[in-house]
């Protein structure tokens, strides 16, 4: 199989370097360093079509697939891994939830919004103490006449205060049933739906994760996506491609850092001689450009398969568990190659190996993955 770059694919990477120069690289440092959420970077991505990349242009979007994505995705980590880590769980969840299961008059209200990046997506799944166990998840829906009371709260979401709407799954049915949760989307200021605590995090320190709180919210019944009981069906469709977001999340940090480690030995010398032609380090870079290569077609593999409407929840996973793997694998190398100065915040390796372990965690562990692949290779 080749995947080389089509002419969308090199519009938007150079679009992506371009802006990335002016708006993100000389600002990165300190929305690390203070925990920052650039929300007005996002209106200016939105500006460029990136944050509704794959909605249609019907609907406001860029109306790409995913080749587009995931390329879109790479070329902003290899800037700041948490910026990309924002614009794909506002494109992956959030407003693709929307577009997959919406009706026509949801559709027109969020969609051409969410693509401009007028609103900020957030989606909840996930609760403190199910984590991957959906199914017993807490926050519950109860139906009142034409309306439905939400009580519970989500953590690790993304734009879990700053989002502008979010799509929502409760338990509208017994713990355990995979038929008893419903989605639901909510604008900011509805009675009772708030942001809750931020998280201090490691790294992807420029994306915002926080709680979402649920406190008798009265959402009307019109706000349901899809069918009551369909929550968590859809939401196990909208993470298959969520997998695709992580691993070109973490082939761009994984990309990054092998540039950044090319380049370093080459310019680097010891005993007169540049460090690249000594063989422990030209043999890990070696090592480091073919687990890239390996990670890019697995990512790419998936894409295609996405885009071409094929079922990619293997794809999907093996791509998201090796390509994450990667990011941290080679994100280490780099910080190795630059010796001390890796583990300096005056290089971007440092920055890389931080950002990079998410990408084992985010859409379920690299062990979640290994459920699904071995669930599927097992049928």
């Amino acid at each position: 199989m080749h995947f080389e770059l089509n002419e969308h694919q090199r519009m938007i990477a150079q679009m992506v370097r371009d802006f990335g120069a002016k708006e993100i690289t000389p600002f990165r440092k300190e929305w690390d360093d203070h925990q920052i959420f650039p929300r007005d970077l996002f209106r200016k991505l939105g500006e460029l079509g990136l944050m509704g990349v794959l909605v249609p242009e019907s609907y406001g979007g860029s109306g790409f697939g995913y080749f587009e994505y995931v390329t879109a995705i790479a070329e902003l980590a290899k800037l700041d891994p948490g910026i990309a880590l924002s614009m794909a769980a506002h494109n992956s969840l959030c407003t693709n939830h929307i577009l997959m299961f919406g009706n026509e008059e949801q559709k027109q209200k969020y969609l051409p919004r969410l693509a401009s990046c007028e609103y900020l997506g957030a989606w909840g799944l996930t609760e403190p103490n199910t984590g991957s166990d959906a199914a017993n998840m807490r926050t519950v829906a109860v139906k009142h006449g034409e309306y439905y009371i939400l009580n519970g709260a989500k953590n690790f979401i993304t734009h879990g205060v700053s989002g502008d709407v979010a799509v929502v799954i409760a338990r509208t049915g017994d713990l355990g049933d995979s038929h008893g949760m419903t989605a639901f989307v909510l604008d900011k200021g509805t009675p009772g739906f708030r942001g809750g605590r931020k998280e201090d995090k490691l790294g992807m320190r420029a994306s915002e994760t926080a709680e979402l709180i649920f406190e008798d919210c009265k959402v009307h019944e019109s706000q349901i996506l899809g069918e009551v009981g369909e929550g968590f069906i859809q939401s196990m469709k909208v993470l298959d491609g969520g997998r695709i977001s992580i691993a070109a999340l973490s082939l761009g940090i994984a990309e990054g850092a092998l540039e950044a480690s090319l380049q370093y030995s080459k310019e680097r010398h010891q005993f007169n001689k540049p460090i690249s032609s000594f063989q422990g380090i030209s043999f890990k870079l070696a090592d480091m450009a073919t687990q890239v290569e390996a990670a890019r077609l697995l990512t790419f593999k998936a894409a295609d398969l996405k885009n071409r409407g094929e079922k990619v929840t293997l794809a999907g996973a093996q791509a998201k568990y090796y390509a994450s793997e990667v990011a941290v694998s080679v994100s280490n190398d780099a910080v190795q190659i630059f010796g001390g100065y890796g583990f300096t915040k005056d290089y971007p390796v440092e920055k890389y190996y931080r950002d990079a372990k998410l990408c084992t965690i985010g859409e379920g562990t690299s062990e979640i993955q290994k459920i699904v692949i071995s669930r599927e290779v097992l049928r």
